[in-house]
């Protein structure tokens, strides 16, 4: 039992000093030599705990039942502060690419978290903002890497997004190079993330090759899509010989199976 709780001891120690590092490193916005170092303390602590509850069990004759109860409950609020601080690390990158997204455009964003994902019959996130801050329907949701959807329904806290993957979205679009225009709809009946987008182009002498990005062409009055936002690349050329059509499918920028920090641009 002397054994557990001096491990315990050093457990503690290994964990406010990572944590500390991390927190260093989300100052100094990803690239302070603490990232490296805090990432390497993490597995020592993560054996360190599990030896915890491992010395508990072997001392268990020696020990109470109650000691090592504590034991392992400490071990799961240890083991829940890393997957925290890891998970805080995430955001912290997510947020740095938004704002460097939005910083080059005219746009006012609040920002907010996605707090749960997918519908019974829709591609949709929750966001853990609403109209309490500004937040209405049919506004353009993004984030650092672009489109992400646009608002469909709030309240004072939250608001429900539909994603540019879902079956019923329409996005006006361009490419970036030509510009020529067409739209844009979704593929996806429920929160797939890898689904592609279909693209149709209005114009038959279009050329449409692999590797064009598009971008969004906008609404009237930016809504619900502002213009300019990133959306994402061809990956194949579907247009059938002899059609008048163009169509592609797209590879959108925005990873929908792993959001987090997003950006609602409110209308002005």
């Amino acid at each position: 039992m002397l054994h557990a709780r001096r491990t315990r001891l050093v457990l503690i120690v290994l964990v406010v000093v990572a944590i500390t590092l991390i927190t260093i490193d989300f100052r100094d916005g990803g690239n302070s030599g603490a990232h490296g170092i805090g990432g390497r303390l993490f597995a020592p602590v993560e054996r360190l705990a599990g030896d915890v509850t491992g010395a508990a069990l072997r001392d268990g004759a020696g020990g109470s039942g109650q000691e090592i109860a504590n034991l392992q409950k400490q071990n799961d609020q240890l083991r829940a502060e890393l997957v925290q601080a890891q998970v805080s690390q995430t955001e912290v990158a997510q947020l740095t690419k938004l704002l460097n997204l939005t910083s080059t455009k005219n746009y006012k964003v609040v920002t907010a978290t996605v707090i749960a994902a997918g519908g019974d019959y829709s591609d949709t996130v929750t966001l853990d903002a609403g109209s309490a801050n500004g937040i209405s329907r049919n506004e353009t949701v993004l984030n650092g890497d672009g489109l992400v959807g646009t608002v469909v329904a709030t309240t004072p806290s939250t608001a429900t997004v539909q994603l540019a993957t879902d079956a019923g979205t329409t996005v006006g679009v361009k490419l970036a190079g030509s510009g020529q225009i067409g739209a844009l709809t979704g593929t996806a009946a429920s929160l797939s993330g890898s689904a592609p987008l279909k693209l149709t182009l209005f114009s038959s002498n279009a050329k449409l090759e692999p590797g064009q990005e598009l971008v969004t062409f906008g609404s009237v009055g930016g809504r619900p899509y502002v213009a300019g936002v990133p959306v994402g690349t061809i990956s194949a050329v579907t247009t059938s010989p002899g059609s008048l059509t163009p169509t592609a499918l797209v590879k959108p920028f925005a990873d929908f199976t792993g959001l987090g920090v997003v950006g609602v641009v409110i209308s002005q």
